[in-house]
């Protein structure tokens, strides 16, 4: 694993474990629904920005990503 994909994946786990806390879903049940609602799409597509920000505005954009895709978490 190169050290750029072992950076996104410790991104991965921090976005779907703020998603997670934010809804307050378990942490299987937000990559769950992130990867069903194309969240986790979004976040590989984006990384290079994405990781940029700060946790609370990515949690915010995840939101925005799955509702735009069928989800309805608030």
């Amino acid at each position: 694993m190169s050290e750029l994909q072992k950076q996104m994946a410790d991104y991965f786990v921090i976005c779907v474990s703020e998603f997670a806390a934010q809804f307050n879903m378990t942490p299987k049940d937000a990559m769950l629904y992130l990867d069903k609602y194309k969240g986790l799409d979004f976040l590989e597509k984006f990384y290079d920005v994405a990781h940029t920000f700060s946790f609370e505005d990515t949690v915010a954009d995840l939101a925005r990503i799955c509702r735009k895709h069928g989800g309805r978490l608030a």
